[in-house]
């Protein structure tokens, strides 16, 4: 079970309220095990699942302890939270990566706009009289629905990739949460400007695995209707327009534990070349680019790079 704020919490795996009795989660947890189990026809990955979310709060003692937040990994600003928590401030200089001495330029608040719908609707949720109360505490932000909890995991994603991508050296310029159009509240979460092109980027953290599968990424935590890669080329193509630029790949960053491959390419269509990837290779990609004979020559990126200056806005 990941540690996203996204992932289902135990009691959503074992479908019961988080102050249920122990004989009633002890009967949820029988339960599924009979109705998960690949030789009754469920699936390897649900009966884990639900082993997973017993070994979690199974134990009276583990239960508490993950009731007060206890144990949680999440990575929040380059594990420097000093309570184990979820931190409120973004740190550029808490790069992963370390080898460039001059940073890469970058403009905007990575999950700024997420950060702030997280502590609307968590206040909201917490209700009047609570203001003392840390909103990043992990055993609240472990009790709050999971559409809020979505919002911070989006937050922390975007952090990341922006971490990630900030050690890239002089040669890239970076603009975070740039917004679409003024008639709408799209936004892209990363444009990236390098030797190797523009790229239109999407940081996500669905709380569970994906992969691409026609076209499209997919998994446990990807809503019905959701579609990922054509709202981001939608989006890059509605910002392209107005900007006068042309993208030259997009793409979707997860956690690395999320995606069972390095990377996987949209094959056909009109998101040929589109790209799901780990975020500890996004670096390297954007360094490579996705084909060497598109790099983009010197004169041609300075342009793009006054041309995107002139035309980025932020949410």
């Amino acid at each position: 079970m990941s540690d996203s704020p996204a992932a289902p919490s135990p009691y959503e795996v074992l479908g019961v309220r988080p102050d249920v009795s122990h004989d009633d989660l002890r009967r949820a947890y029988r339960r599924l095990l009979r109705e998960t189990h690949p030789d009754t026809g469920g699936t390897a990955a649900a009966f884990q699942a639900v082993q997973r979310a017993w070994e979690l709060v199974g134990d009276p003692e583990d239960r508490a302890r993950y009731d007060r937040g206890e144990s949680i990994t999440v990575d929040a600003v380059a594990g420097d939270s000093a309570g184990g928590g979820f931190s409120a401030t973004f740190h550029t200089a808490h790069a992963s990566s370390r080898g460039a001495t001059v940073r890469a330029r970058s403009y905007g608040h990575p999950g700024g706009r997420s950060r702030e719908r997280f502590l609307s609707l968590m206040r909201e949720w917490m209700g009047r009289g609570t203001d003392d109360r840390d909103p990043y505490d992990p055993a609240l932000v472990r009790s709050a629905p999971r559409e809020i909890r979505q919002l911070l995991a989006v937050a922390l994603a975007e952090e990341a990739t922006a971490r990630a991508v900030s050690g890239l050296g002089i040669g890239f310029t970076i603009w975070n949460d740039v917004a679409v159009h003024p008639s709408t509240d799209a936004k892209i979460d990363h444009i990236v400007l390098g030797p190797a092109g523009l790229f239109a980027i999407r940081s996500a953290d669905w709380g569970a695995p994906v992969k691409l599968a026609k076209g499209e990424v997919v998994g446990e935590g990807v809503g019905p209707d959701e579609e990922p890669f054509h709202d981001l080329y939608h989006a890059a193509k509605s910002f392209g327009r107005q900007a006068g630029v042309r993208f030259t790949g997009y793409i979707i960053v997860v956690p690395d534990d999320d995606l069972d491959v390095p990377f996987d390419v949209v094959r056909r269509g009109r998101l040929s070349g589109s790209i799901l990837v780990r975020r500890s290779l996004l670096p390297r990609l954007l360094r490579d680019g996705a084909d060497a004979a598109g790099r983009e020559s010197v004169d041609r990126a300075f342009e793009l790079r006054t041309r995107l200056q002139e035309a980025v806005r932020f949410v």
